[in-house]
């Protein structure tokens, strides 16, 4: 029995360094598998929450963004899964995993360089998109759910400012409802009413208001000046997580590499080993 706690020959020492490996990375596969499936029941739950299986609203669910919740989870738990297993059976599994991380790995490099290079247009692509959601505010829940997250978390209202909500027919001022003219509670400084109830009606006729009088009653700033700060701030952060996860997939790809050198000279000893007792 070979112990790793004492002084051992050159081969003893790469077997304890191989065992390690193993389950190093069977511990981090077996990470990643349960956050792939905690992943999927998210988007399980969001889909059930929302009745998206209903018969009247089973015909739009192949755009519902918890769709894309439960592919990325299934996905990242089934490569996940697979690591474990080829890990834990020492199987040539482990040769598809690795190609697998390797493609994704060089996929997020490339998106990774992408941005970089089309960082002076990234603006222009938020601008169009937040735009494009605002126009569809009211006519899907996801999009509104996602603005009002937008809106609130970071104190902002509308893409450049709060005129631009003048683009959603309801929010029009030419508009015959009694939105016309108005905002998103979002948008309001302090959309709950007695702190408990939501204030759907605190946004109304804000656009009619001059800068001076709508800052004590909504957030004036577009959101897009929000995240460009948001990331500027937070820059270091954002380059740290970037590079640590990049880390783990080249960490990931160089253990799996050493089982797999492993395995295969394991088995070419066992057919030598073979050949010998013909």
């Amino acid at each position: 029995r070979i112990s790793c706690n004492k002084p051992f020959s050159g081969k003893q020492s790469s077997f304890c360094d191989d065992y390690i490996l193993k389950y190093l990375l069977i511990t981090s596969t077996l990470l990643f598998t349960v956050l792939g499936l905690v992943t999927l029941v998210v988007g399980l739950w969001g889909l059930i929450n929302k009745e998206s299986f209903a018969q009247e609203k089973i015909s739009g669910i192949g755009t519902d963004p918890m769709l894309l919740f439960m592919f990325l989870g299934l996905i990242l738990a089934l490569l996940s899964l697979m690591g474990c297993v080829g890990a834990l059976r020492e199987n040539m599994c482990l040769r598809t995993f690795s190609a697998i991380i390797l493609v994704l790995l060089e996929v997020q490099v490339l998106a990774v360089a992408v941005l970089y290079s089309l960082q002076g247009q990234i603006e222009n692509y938020l601008r169009s998109g937040m735009l494009a959601a605002m126009v569809r505010y009211q006519d899907d829940l996801d999009l509104r759910f996602i603005i009002d997250e937008i809106q609130t978390g970071l104190q902002c209202c509308g893409a450049d400012t709060y005129r631009d909500w003048g683009i959603n027919v309801y929010f029009n001022c030419s508009a015959p409802g009694v939105q016309a003219c108005g905002v998103p509670p979002s948008c309001c400084i302090d959309p709950l009413e007695n702190g408990t109830v939501w204030n759907s009606q605190c946004g109304v006729g804000a656009q009619q208001l001059d800068e001076f009088s709508a800052q004590s009653v909504i957030f004036l700033g577009g959101c897009l000046g929000s995240i460009s700060r948001w990331i500027n701030q937070h820059s270091g952060v954002i380059v740290m997580v970037v590079i640590i996860l990049l880390g783990v997939q080249i960490l990931t790809l160089f253990i799996t590499d050493r089982l797999l050198q492993k395995i295969r000279w394991s088995r070419a000893q066992h057919a030598v080993y073979l050949q010998s007792l013909q």
